[in-house]
């Protein structure tokens, strides 16, 4: 089973783009977004293994969808997937055509696996941060392992997160 996306974006031209780019890489891109309130229903109803969250969402705020995305999953549900039992909330990464610089305190008090910078964005990208997380031990979000298992090249190496 291909890792699965929810891409959060105000711009529907770099979510067509980056859904086309992901997808040819193996990544299932299960939803798109545009806002703060569509993305917490697609993220609740497609449980996706990973966000990408754009920082500026027009009017709103990619780091508190972000903190939104990180308190939705603090009940500890946990669910039945193909891959066993799963928490329930998704890895989330911050995204931006602007420099990690620009955010850098701001990236580090938010509750995401990292940061990507949208001209390098790709599967390989995605799956390094989500290895960074991992071997960070990074208490924050629990499908690091599981998801990693599911990107392309990794087929059979799920981790189990302690």
């Amino acid at each position: 089973m291909p890792l699965r996306c929810l891409l959060v974006d105000d711009n529907d031209a770099f979510l067509e783009t980056a859904r086309t780019l992901l997808e040819r890489q193996g990544v299932q891109v299960a939803g798109v977004a545009s806002n703060i309130a569509g993305a917490l229903r697609q993220a609740r109803a497609l449980r996706p293994d990973v966000v990408l969250v754009d920082i500026g969402l027009g009017e709103e705020s990619g780091f508190e969808l972000a903190r939104l995305l990180a308190a939705d999953g603090q009940d500890g549900q946990r669910v039945q997937g193909g891959q066993g039992v799963q928490s329930g909330r998704a890895d989330v990464i911050l995204i931006s055509a602007q420099a990690e610089r620009d955010y850098t305190d701001l990236i580090a008090e938010s509750p995401a696996a990292g940061f990507l910078h949208k001209p390098e964005l790709s599967a390989q990208r995605i799956s390094q941060i989500l290895n960074r997380q991992l071997r960070a031990g990074q208490p924050g979000f629990q499908l690091a392992g599981t998801a990693i298992g599911r990107l392309p090249g990794r087929r059979g190496q799920a981790y189990a997160r302690s």
